[in-house]
């Protein structure tokens, strides 16, 4: 497919019904029935999109079993993998699977399409396969649009402007994505809904019964959790740890997670045997606790549930969502991070800590000044908490249905979408740097 081709495709815009392409802005989420397909990665593959598209289908399900779910579940050739709930595969470098998935859609009787979108799911050549197998789907399809580049391809810009033109909504999880999508891809405003990414609702302040149960009694527990690869930024926590160590002989650093099946294909374990080989020349393996392997989302709360302060060093300051930073300040963690675009928004307000990215240094302050003052650690997990309560699976699954009916119910009004100012929270930057 050449990007003249996409170019020249018709708009969504100028071959849908209008009452697709305005928000319904004060409906509310009906009883009535309602079938989407719901096409991404999904568990039991291991990725942040697949435990993503998973939540929504359990939590919908949960919250609004009127609404029915088919899943196509995008697999890679030769994974081995078994869809037990899936209702059909499409293998991702298959034209043709993508011509069967889009025929069974249209043939299903589905209200509408669901799709999450990343680049890299949707096969090779940045996974341009999506624009022909969207030019087939004859029902109101809704993206999810996982990264919105703030500096694309040529090509990755052209995919993005076609998925927009056959959009009839676009969810979003952050502000920055939403201005993104209207200022550089020329998105329709009123097609954007921001859905803040869901998060699980447990009681708060259990740390203490949690890390017994764990064998961290009395300890000052640090967490990362995620697949393992260089752009988590772990070198930088691990460069702290000595000055962290220093004033607090108790912590330990738990680096939760297998590494990324990608890395492990074309590497092997040389990453993570890297991050060992530092942590053994700066003195503090003693102090590291590594979990190697994926959790289930069951096991992964309970690990989080012992952590006092959760750290996401990320380096990809593009990077637009992150469930486990969802997850870790609904759980009510203190959250030390650098600013990337969820991180941003979602801990503005004193909600948890920024520091600038690739400074070891300005993480060990960070961490040391929490843990130096208690009052100032409890405040912040309160904090958190207290943020977390808007992003609860109850509210994200009432937002997901209401983002599905404005795709396929008319519209009670054709008021744009306006989404809530966010604050970005400051960042801490480190004395000695600039």
């Amino acid at each position: 497919m050449s990007i003249e081709s996409l170019n020249q495709r018709p708009r969504a815009v100028d071959v849908l019904p209008r009452n697709m392409r305005f928000s319904t802005n004060g409906v509310e989420a009906d009883n009535l029935p309602l079938r989407a397909a719901l096409v991404g990665t999904f568990s039991p593959r291991k990725c942040g999109i697949a435990t993503f598209t998973t939540d929504i289908y359990e939590q919908l399900g949960t919250y609004y079993p009127e609404i029915t779910l088919d899943v196509y579940a995008l697999n890679r050739s030769g994974s081995g993998i078994a869809y037990e709930r899936a209702h059909h595969i499409i293998t991702d470098d298959d034209a043709e699977s993508y011509r069967t998935a889009a025929r069974r859609i249209n043939e299903s009787g589905v209200d509408c399409v669901w799709i999450q979108h990343e680049f890299g799911i949707f096969g090779v050549h940045e996974g341009e396969a999506i624009c022909d197998f969207v030019d087939e789907i004859t029902v109101p399809i809704v993206f999810t649009f996982h990264t919105v580049l703030t500096e694309p391809t040529v090509l990755q810009r052209c995919i993005i402007e076609h998925l927009i033109s056959r959009a009839s909504r676009i969810m979003v999880m952050s502000q920055h994505g939403r201005n993104l999508l209207v200022e550089r891809y020329a998105a329709p405003p009123h097609l954007i809904q921001i859905v803040p990414h869901g998060a699980p609702e447990r009681p708060f302040g259990r740390e203490e019964e949690y890390k017994e149960a764990l064998g961290l009694k009395g300890r000052d527990v640090l967490m990362t959790f995620g697949l393992l690869g260089p752009g988590k930024g772990l070198e930088c926590v691990i460069e702290a740890l000595p000055a962290i160590i220093a004033g607090h002989p108790h912590a330990v650093y738990r680096i939760v997670g297998a590494t990324h099946p990608d890395l492990v294909a074309s590497e092997g374990e040389k990453y993570r045997e890297k991050l060992k080989q530092m942590a053994s020349a700066l003195g503090v393996q003693n102090h590291i606790i590594w979990e190697n392997r994926f959790l289930d989302t069951c096991e992964l709360l309970d690990q989080l549930e012992a952590c006092d302060i959760y750290v996401t060093p990320y380096l990809n300051l593009q990077q637009s969502t992150s469930g486990t930073l969802s997850y870790a300040v609904a759980l009510g963690k203190a959250v030390v991070s650098t600013p990337y675009v969820h991180a941003r928004e979602l801990l503005a307000d004193g909600v948890g800590v920024l520091i600038e990215p690739r400074s070891s240094d300005a993480l060990a302050d960070a961490i040391s000044n929490l843990l130096d003052d208690r009052g100032q650690l409890a405040a912040t997990k309160r904090r958190a908490y207290a943020k977390g309560r808007s992003t609860i699976w109850p509210e994200f699954a009432r937002a997901s249905a209401l983002l599905l009916r404005s795709a396929v119910r008319p519209p009670r009004s054709a008021r744009p979408i306006v989404a809530p100012a966010r604050v970005n929270a400051p960042i801490v930057r480190h004395a000695g740097s600039r």
